[in-house]
């Protein structure tokens, strides 16, 4: 039988920032009750290959040492912390999330792991549609399984697009809408038979069980491509990861 294996203490949600958010709520509530073991089931259901995926979405967002970096749907952290890496002690990495039980957690990493550089961010509860920052202040972007959660992805993208600076990268990992019958089939079939039963010993079948249905109602590689350039992106290129199963959008200003 699995176990959980979650001790980090959570911290006053006074340490993070908050805006209004408009989201659909049944949403906010699914993302608020898995927080707790979101980064187990992360692991186990993914075998930690989502580590290597989150490596090399930063590495496209082209994130440097010294640059104001922007983490949208941060969840717990784990893209915020690899692009605080990337900016150092001179640069400035925000968190972004909806999710306030999602920011306690990656607060409380943020203390636990006491990594230096890691002082170089800051936590917001807020709207990736209505995001509370200033045209033109990011050097780069990343998005982690967010966009497809979006109630409005047109919205979602015009925002990131606005908070860009020219020339600069936007990165966006999720899973793929495959147009291959077999990967989808296979993708159909994990949900099914490892995702939903594994999140049942957590209590958390119901809220996977969501999965599927999100991917079939998510864009296609050619149709985020589409979404970016006509939010005004000059470029866009989604690539397949994962053996088909997961996505990236890179889409430059």
């Amino acid at each position: 039988m699995l176990s959980l294996q979650f001790s980090v203490p959570l911290l006053p949600t006074s340490r993070f920032k908050r805006h209004s958010v408009r989201c659909a709520s049944d949403r906010q509530q699914l993302f608020n009750r898995i927080a707790p073991v979101y980064d187990n089931l992360n692991d186990l259901l993914s075998l930690g290959q989502h580590r290597i995926w989150k490596r090399m979405a930063v590495s496209w967002s082209g994130a440097k040492t010294g640059d104001s970096l922007l983490d949208l749907c941060c969840g717990s952290g784990d893209l915020t912390f690899l692009m605080s890496e990337k900016a150092g002690a001179d640069g400035k990495v925000i968190g972004l999330d909806f999710s306030k039980e999602q920011l306690s957690i990656a607060s409380s990493r943020q203390y636990l792991l006491s990594k230096a550089c890691y002082n170089n961010i800051e936590w917001v509860e807020g709207d990736a549609l209505d995001l509370p920052f200033s045209s033109g202040y990011f050097d780069a972007i990343t998005m982690g399984y967010g966009l497809r959660n979006v109630v409005d992805k047109r919205r979602a993208m015009q925002e990131m697009f606005r908070v860009l600076k020219p020339g600069s990268r936007v990165s966006i990992l999720d899973f793929n809408k495959s147009m291959q019958p077999f990967t989808a089939l296979f993708q159909e079939w994990m949900i099914d038979n490892v995702v939903v039963p594994t999140a049942t010993v957590y209590g958390l079948a119901k809220e996977y069980r969501y999965l599927k249905t999100s991917i079939d109602e998510f864009l296609t590689g050619k149709e985020l491509e589409k979404l970016a350039l006509d939010a005004g992106f000059s470029y866009a290129r989604h690539y397949e990861i994962g053996g088909g199963l997961m996505g990236n959008l890179v889409a430059a200003r």
